[in-house]
């Protein structure tokens, strides 16, 4: 059924009786023309796009848990373009394009909320480098305002600007930036790319990728074997783990990344604001809860957790910030695995294996990228060459030396 304002006053007056499922919880099929494995945002995006703009035929998504289980649901919303490199900046562009149509496209309130990212600055150097940035944003026709610290001030006061160890000088503005409810992205896509005929199959862990003479063929699951035409991992933090399964060693370390919430108060972060002395941003989200994180902890890791010192580095990044923050009681945290690739751009290619291909290393940018990395994703896999916005996402770069470094911190993951 499709969603509107009519259908839920219809709803309202009948007693909610008739509202549908959002997907089907379908069985697996003995083979499919394209599987997808892991069911978060990138690969229900990438089904979903697959399914309405490309002739492939019988699409399949096999996730191990159940939607939304992943990154998708323990990651702190936020969208946004504002890169520097030419890598990186018309991918993220395009995504931010895509997020504002999105609720449109799959008829699903993701609540995108084009709030303001705003990267505040501390020093003249800072200031130049995020200059810089800014200019290489509006050379793409991407929005971006350096903001002076009384233009500053003005927006957002309640900084500390008097007594900070790291005084404030201004920030660089992305009005166009903002926050998405995490999950709600998951159950859209699944709701849409179900209605168009992709089998969305939940508790079906892939143990095995079966292959005949260097060619991909089906997938081993705990729920049997799935014959496939095409084989696309999207799993995120497992991808090392998936990949070994048809003796594949990428270029990927898996790191555990912590995000918060505290006690809900009153509305008072009415934008998207990042430190720029530490690795530290925060929003508040619609029920009044803070949304916070910082950086990944440093140590390679498969769990879903974090660690204390991480936590206090986030949180004295916070109270150096908006000291005001101490008062507020942190209510819970959790922790979503990230594969950082080894320049902290993502990878969006073919793999030696035929007919497996491969969505990877998104670092922090996973979230946002999220419907871009879907459209690009279907792209390659239906017509076996990369989109034009993805074409610097290749595997080999780390061997030929084309990185795309956008933190200039080098090769080490735990950098980025």
């Amino acid at each position: 059924m499709r969603y509107s304002a009519l259908s839920v006053l219809k709803q309202a007056l009948t007693g909610h009786k008739g509202w549908q499922p959002a997907w089907r919880d379908a069985v697996p099929a003995p083979h499919y023309d394209v599987v997808i494995i892991g069911g978060g945002g990138h690969g229900l995006a990438t089904a979903f796009y697959l399914a309405r703009d490309y002739d492939v035929g019988r699409i399949a998504v096999v996730e191990r848990s159940w939607l939304g289980n992943g990154s998708i649901g323990r990651n702190t919303t936020i969208i946004r373009s504002n890169y520097l490199l030419p890598g990186n900046l018309p991918f993220y562009e395009l995504s931010l394009k895509l997020w504002e149509g999105l609720e449109r496209d799959i008829n699903y309130n993701a609540m995108v909320s084009q709030r303001g990212v705003y990267n505040l600055f501390h020093s003249d150097m800072q200031r130049d480098a995020y200059a810089r940035r800014g200019n290489a944003m509006r050379l793409h026709g991407i929005d971006a305002v350096l903001l002076d610290r009384a233009a500053l001030r003005k927006t957002i006061p309640y900084l500390d600007y008097e007594n900070a160890r790291f005084p404030i000088q201004g920030a660089l503005l992305q009005a166009r930036g903002g926050t998405v409810r995490h999950d709600a992205v998951a159950w859209g896509y699944a709701r849409a790319a179900a209605k168009l005929g992709v089998d969305i199959i939940q508790n079906c862990e892939v143990t095995g990728i079966r292959q005949m003479g260097g060619v991909a063929v089906g997938v081993e699951t705990s729920r049997g074997y799935i014959g496939a035409g095409k084989i696309g991992m999207a799993v995120a933090g497992a991808t090392s783990q998936v990949a070994a399964m048809a003796g594949l060693r990428l270029p990927i370390e898996s790191h555990a990344l912590q995000a918060f919430v505290s006690e809900a108060v009153k509305p008072l972060v009415d934008h998207v604001i990042t430190f720029g002395a530490g690795h530290f941003y925060i929003s508040q989200s619609d029920k009044g809860g803070l949304v916070f994180g910082g950086d990944i902890d440093g140590y390679n890791s498969y769990a879903a957790r974090g660690n204390l010192p991480t936590i206090e580095d986030v949180c004295e990044g916070g109270m150096a910030m908006m000291p005001m923050l101490g008062r507020a009681r942190l209510v819970r945290h959790w922790g979503g695995v990230m594969d950082m690739s080894m320049d902290g751009s993502p990878i969006i290619d073919k793999t030696p294996v035929t007919n497996l291909y491969l969505n990877a290393g998104w670092c922090y940018g996973g979230f946002k990228a999220t419907p871009a990395s879907g459209v690009c994703f279907a792209h390659l896999i239906a017509r076996e060459a990369p989109h034009e916005v993805a074409v610097g996402y290749r595997l080999d770069r780390f061997a030929e030396g084309w990185v795309i470094d956008e933190k200039g911190s080098g090769a080490q993951p735990n950098l980025h």
